[in-house]
């Protein structure tokens, strides 16, 4: 696989971009064009000389004059700046010099040049950002997480299509649950969006298993968990202040009580395990689902760790022939209506 990475995009880069794009060179046999201002990429890699033989790497440095700063307007910004690294990240998967791009910088930036260059599979009304989010049992997919603020009941229902078939060939998870997140699990509570979502819902070929409320989410009720952008963003948002909270709090409790440091050692492996189930950065990102083509959204105060997994997320996406999957659902789903 070759993945294109945006290594201008987030609020650590390139520090984080390049380091990431080495770890995931260095664990898989994957090519990586590192996309932005090539001395700045050159200067940053120079660090890792001595730690690494870069030269065995498949890592390639394609330059791009140009960034989208994290503050710009994304539409404008891709329009005006087409020799940014994020407009040639696009380009690159667009005329098949890529099987995927990545990048933690801009999210609107990031659906405005998927838009742009690679634009909508036929048939899909609005691409859908769509993560993995820490339950009980694992995780469960939810979409979408921020790209549609405002919804019409049918761009719920692909959302639901299109996130449970990610759920299925990326996660493994055979018929994956459904569920719509509202104020109560009766059919008849919520506002008139989920409502009517609910309806179309019952009649879409998924696993849909009725209205769902924020409480079920961790509880693992269910795989694919549907809302609008803004709630989806609220929940991306809470769990991740809720996720360093507790982690906080685990600290500060050994902290008043001196005996309980002792069983420090014993603990410490479950405290790991917590820590991994709970942390962003080992998904590293969402796939934008809808879009002709495998774009990766990271988080913008992405680490390296985060950046390597968000690559691994794009080869995965590839691998499965995601978007391949998405267009044959969404065909035979608009036959139906």
């Amino acid at each position: 696989m070759i993945i294109a990475l945006d290594a201008m995009g987030g609020d650590f880069a390139p520090v984080s971009t390049v380091e990431g794009a080495i770890l995931a060179a260095k664990q898989s046999k994957h090519k990586i064009l590192l996309v932005g201002k090539e001395q700045v990429i050159l200067a940053e890699m120079s660090k890792y000389n001595k730690k690494y033989d870069l030269k065995s790497f498949d890592i390639e440095i394609i330059n791009a004059d140009e960034v989208v700063a994290m503050d710009e307007h994304p539409a404008k910004a891709i329009r005006q700046k087409r020799n940014s690294s994020l407009s040639i990240c696009a380009t690159l998967v667009a005329e098949g010099k890529a099987d995927a791009f990545v990048s933690m910088g801009n999210s609107g930036a990031v659906m405005a040049a998927a838009l742009f260059y690679l634009k909508r599979i036929e048939g899909v009304l609005r691409p859908a950002i769509s993560t993995f989010f820490p339950t009980l049992d694992g995780s469960c997919v939810v979409a979408d997480m921020g790209a549609n603020v405002d919804c019409k009941p049918e761009h719920l229902v692909q959302f639901a299509i299109m996130a449970s078939l990610f759920c299925e060939k990326v996660a493994g998870v055979k018929r994956p649950k459904v569920g719509l997140v509202s104020v109560g699990e009766e059919p008849t509570k919520g506002n008139a969006l989920s409502l009517a979502a609910f309806e179309l819902l019952k009649k879409a070929d998924i696993n849909f298993i009725g209205n769902i409320e924020g409480k079920d989410i961790p509880r693992s009720k269910a795989d694919v968990v549907v809302c609008d952008g803004f709630v989806g963003n609220v929940i991306l948002k809470f769990g991740e202040g809720l996720s360093e909270m507790i982690l906080k709090l685990v600290k500060r409790a050994l902290k008043k009580h001196p005996f309980a440091w002792i069983s420090l050692p014993f603990l410490w492996l479950a405290i790991k395990d917590l820590r991994k189930s709970v942390d962003y950065t080992e998904s590293g990102g969402a796939p934008l689902l809808g879009i002709d083509g495998i774009s990766i959204v990271g988080h913008g105060s992405s680490n390296a760790k985060a950046v390597k997994n968000a690559i691994f997320a794009g080869v995965r996406a590839a691998e499965h022939n995601l978007v391949y999957e998405i267009k044959e659902a969404i065909v035979k789903y608009n036959k139906v209506i």
